[in-house]
């Protein structure tokens, strides 16, 4: 595999002790292991980022994904699918809504169908939020992978789905 990799990669660090246990440890799968450690530093360079972009827009990237999973409902969610959509936990996802609650970017009310239900949704300001943020998110999503084909993007997409299905189905 051609590795073009910048310098201050973490890609280096992780290589060199899984080198160290893969000697140590005889079957160790290292590949493995080097694909979810490159996983692991991915998504927290995601976020690291995303935060950094977000911040000038007054939010975080947590509340962002909860903001997006709105965004993609036609009639609001209730906090346990936001959840899910958003890979959040429960308890993280009521605070996530706390915050974007006392921002003004959603609402939080009874369900229509079930009133022991909550639905939240996006107000008017949250959907002017997404509007407004949208631009740089595109720049920004452009960027982390100007350098991959749409053809490997697609492939990228369908391994990791392979992935996600078999620590769903397997864990």
């Amino acid at each position: 595999m051609d590795k073009q990799l910048p310098a201050a990669s973490g890609y280096a660090s992780i290589d060199e002790k899984l080198a160290i246990s893969s000697a140590r440890h005889p079957g160790f799968p290292r590949d493995q292991a080097m694909l979810a450690r490159l996983v692991k530093l991915v998504h927290k360079l995601f976020c690291d980022h995303g935060n950094a972009l977000l911040r000038d827009y007054g939010i975080s990237h947590p509340e962002y994904n909860v903001l997006m999973m709105l965004d993609g409902s036609e009639a609001g969610l209730s906090p346990s699918q936001i959840s899910e959509a958003a890979s959040e936990k429960s308890s993280n996802v009521t605070r996530l809504i706390d915050q974007l609650l006392a921002k003004g970017l959603v609402s939080r009310e009874p369900s229509g169908e079930d009133r022991r239900k909550l639905v939240v949704r996006l107000t008017a300001a949250g959907e002017q939020l997404i509007e407004t943020v949208m631009p740089a998110v595109i720049a920004q999503l452009q960027r982390f992978f100007s350098g991959v084909e749409a053809q490997e993007l697609q492939q990228m997409e369908a391994l990791l789905t392979r992935v996600l299905v078999g620590l769903e189905t397997r864990a």
